[in-house]
């Protein structure tokens, strides 16, 4: 049962990349000869090859989404639950966190909706976050709906997850449109994992990685990244083994700098750098090689040659990358934040629901409101409502500043638990 499955994934995976249309980044534009003499005779037909097409088709970036210094937002993170079946150290204050009312959380036609207007805006990447994305009851159901986005321009639908549960939904979600899975797994020490996560299930999260694998092995094409946030004296000892996963399993391990967020008991001296990490892994494998990634990586990659896995350094608090950010935040109750790092959010819940007295929007509600009829032309700013959102979200990615505030000025900024913003 299980390989008809995958042949099942493989086939449209493969006919998808020729099917998207051009992502509105793509900044050509086709150009029209020009004559002083008109030619009556019959016009040359030049045969359409899809490199041609593509530029015949192509626009310029949303203004939208283009902030002051030019940065193209085409990522977009948007957090569907706050909750979560775990209780990270680094993500959730010890005593828990305060989750907002259900009615103030989005509804999947709402998040559907927003999808939609960033992808007719030009995103073509969206990753569903949380909490924990995948203790959402309709999750597969959602992943759906926005997969759907394919065919108007979304190339990536990707999850970041804690892999508890994921083994259980991977098959249904991957014929869903998922294309890539950032695991979070800070150590491979069963009993350590209970201490950071202060909860069971470490069996559960290898039982995901290996069937992710075994997809990717029929072809299922899940782009799968182990993400280790890395605090000094909990699980840097662990850096080699981890690095070790890569020799002979097609996996990335991310390690990524400590950050302070709300009530996670930021301390400076926790926060293992990444010339540390890169100096301890250069000593055991020398010939430890950079990777030439794309200019929206987030991560620095490396590679060790006869490794098939790469290893990845998110350093967000030694060496940040915000000249070349190009993603945007919604979280569970409908704020867009433009920074990860950044206080400052604007609620995008409220417009879509001016027209629904401020009451949660259903399936029924988003029917009667035409949503996914108008959102599609959002592009012309035809509707007020499309024209009212487009605007608020153009005047906040204009706000986004160059970078953020740095390790010395972030320990003492109010920001909310990580939990709460989507990892």
């Amino acid at each position: 049962m299980a390989s008809i499955i995958c042949k099942r994934i493989w086939i449209p995976r493969r006919s998808w990349g020729r099917a998207l249309t051009t992502p509105a980044s793509t900044r050509l534009q086709s150009n029209q000869a020009t004559s002083s003499s008109i030619d009556l005779s019959p016009p040359v037909q030049e045969p359409t090859t899809p490199r041609r097409a593509k530029i015949q088709s192509a626009k310029p970036f949303s203004a939208f989404l283009t902030d002051t210094f030019n940065r193209q937002h085409d990522y977009l993170r948007i957090s569907v639950t706050e909750r979560c079946n775990l209780r990270c150290l680094y993500c959730m204050p010890e005593e828990g966190v305060e989750l907002s009312p259900p009615a103030r959380l989005l509804t999947s036609p709402e998040i559907v909706y927003l999808s939609s207007l960033f992808v007719s805006q030009g995103v073509t990447k969206i990753r569903l976050t949380g909490g924990e994305p995948t203790v959402r009851k309709d999750i597969v159901s959602l992943m759906r709906d926005i997969g759907k986005l394919q065919r108007h321009g979304l190339r990536e639908l990707c999850l970041t997850t804690n892999g508890i549960s994921l083994h259980r939904k991977l098959d249904p979600m991957v014929e869903a449109g998922l294309t890539g899975v950032n695991l979070s797994l800070d150590t491979l020490d069963p009993f350590q994992f209970q201490i950071m996560t202060r909860r069971k299930g470490f069996e559960a999260v290898m039982k995901s990685i290996d069937r992710i694998l075994e997809l990717n092995e029929a072809g299922a094409g899940i782009k799968l990244k182990i993400n280790c946030v890395v605090m000094r004296g909990m699980n840097d000892h662990e850096i080699l083994p981890f690095v070790e996963l890569g020799r002979d399993k097609p996996i990335e391990v991310r390690f990524i700098e400590y950050m302070p967020f709300g009530g996670n008991k930021w301390n400076q001296k926790k926060m293992f750098s990444y010339q540390e990490m890169l100096a301890m892994i250069q000593e055991k494998y020398p010939t430890l090689e950079k990777v030439t990634g794309h200019k929206n990586d987030t991560s620095k990659t490396y590679q060790i040659p006869g490794f098939k896995g790469r290893v990845g350094f998110i350093t967000s608090m030694t060496h940040n990358f915000c000249g070349s950010c190009n993603r945007l935040r919604i979280t569970g109750d409908g704020n867009l934040k433009v920074c990860l790092f950044g206080n400052a959010e604007v609620s995008l819940r409220d417009i879509i629901r001016k027209e629904n007295d401020g009451q949660p929007i259903d399936e029924d509600a988003m029917n009667s409101l035409r949503l996914m009829e108008t959102v599609h032309d959002a592009a012309s700013i035809q509707n007020d409502r499309e024209r009212e959102l487009l605007d608020l979200i153009g005047m906040a990615v204009k706000h986004k500043k160059a970078k953020h505030a740095g390790m010395g000025q972030l320990e003492n900024m109010k920001n909310r638990p990580m939990i709460l913003i989507g990892g």
